[in-house]
């Protein structure tokens, strides 16, 4: 049985319906781009057009197939603009997804934007996405703005005002140690320790370790991707820095490569997040199952919950359009179709939901995150989880 069918009827259930519309004799075209570099992003990517195959095999949407395009821009802005404007314009697709990294989400957004094509993005978190104006974009993971709050809130209540920044060049890190550091100095009139700003696959922090590590602060946080992370992690402790000097890891700290190359140097930190495999709802076990018995990965980080959740919501919209054949009229009425989303619940954090307005408010459409902490790292890494946080949704915005 298709994880599918439980999933839909919490989502009935939460009073999201299904309106029957007319069939048009065509395909519904969905493009997606997407980083798929490593293991996961392979993984993850298989695992929206397998569910994608699946929609069409239980008879699509209201009789018409999905034809869905995967590609892959390795999170480089240059090939995900290249492939959007390849999807949008050549292609001529409905529905764009993408893309996993900020850094190309964000030039993506003015390609959408400008031809009129609804664009939702599965993973990236930096806060401008949003903030653009655009009203094709529709964001499923938390923004970045929340989980600077959040992160700042737990880390000032209980680990200590004095921090160190590792900020990487990716664009999503550059937004979550702006986020935090704001929040810090908002909330406890605090500016960094120490802060050093390195490229985005900046293989040698042990300059910056060293220079930590006479500070006598009472936490690192590490704004970076997966394996940049893992690295600097490792560094800090081979720099001598102990573990009562707390880790904080950005979003990107949920990603499995985190614990599997840092290994021990994992245990102990600390992250927000959208899901977490520690999650005990029945919904999350079915999940965590499913992506192990499909996909061989252990515990399935928040990038594969937010690309299930995005193509249930996909499925949700497509099935309230009114498909007339003309593709600038289609692509308007998926966009209001996606604005209309109202209390999803599947496995993100908490409710998705979506409205008209091109504004934060409106296109962030999670506004919970989880605090998760690793219990052991290596490839059989363990999490818990340690808060769930709901924030205003005006929060973070000038």
């Amino acid at each position: 049985m298709r994880i599918l069918n439980k999933m839909f009827a919490g989502v009935v259930a939460a009073g999201i319906g299904i309106t029957a519309t007319a069939a048009f004799a065509d395909d519904i075209r969905v493009g997606i781009t997407m980083r798929m570099v490593s293991e996961n992003g392979q993984a993850y990517g298989q695992m929206m057009m397998d569910e994608i195959k699946g929609i069409n095999e239980s008879g699509g949407i209201n009789g018409n197939m999905i034809k869905a395009t995967l590609m892959n821009d390795e999170c480089k802005s240059d090939k995900g603009v290249a492939n959007a404007n390849k999807m949008v314009f050549q292609e001529k697709v409905h529905l764009l997804i993408g893309s996993s990294c900020s850094s190309v989400t964000l030039p993506i957004v003015d390609v959408t934007a400008k031809a009129g094509v609804p664009q939702l993005v599965p993973h990236s978190t930096n806060s401008k996405i949003t903030q653009k104006g655009s009203e094709w974009i529709f964001r499923v993971p938390v923004s970045g703005r929340y989980y600077g709050g959040v992160n700042a809130k737990y880390v000032g209540e209980n680990i200590g005002t004095k921090i160190a920044y590792i900020c990487a060049a990716d664009a999503a890190s550059v937004g979550d140690c702006a986020n935090m550091e704001k929040q810090m100095k908002a909330r406890f009139g605090v500016e960094p320790a120490y802060r050093a700003d390195v490229q985005e696959k900046e293989v040698d922090f042990r300059s910056h370790m060293q220079k930590i590590k006479s500070m006598d602060v009472d936490g690192i946080l590490v704004a970076a991707l997966a394996e940049t992370m893992a690295r600097a992690l490792v560094q800090s402790y081979e720099a001598g820095i102990g573990e009562d000097v707390r880790r904080i890891g950005s979003s990107s700290a949920s990603n499995a490569p985190v614990p599997k190359i840092a290994g021990d140097a994992a245990k102990g930190v600390f992250f927000t997040a959208a899901y977490a495999a520690a999650d005990q709802r029945p919904i999350a076990k079915l999940f965590n199952e499913m992506v192990k018995t499909r996909y061989g990965i252990h515990a399935p980080d928040h990038d594969f919950s937010q690309a299930y959740d995005l193509v249930r919501i996909m499925e949700i919209a497509l099935k309230n359009t009114n498909f007339t054949g003309s593709l600038a009229d289609d692509r308007t009425a998926i966009r209001d179709a996606i604005a209309n989303v109202k209390g999803y619940e599947g496995l993100a954090s908490g409710p998705i939901s979506f409205c008209a307005a091109a504004t934060p408010q409106c296109r962030d459409g999670n506004r919970t995150a989880v605090l998760i902490g690793y219990t052991k790292g290596g490839e059989n890494f363990e999490t818990e989880v340690l808060a769930r946080v709901t924030m205003e949704e005006d929060f973070g915005l000038e």
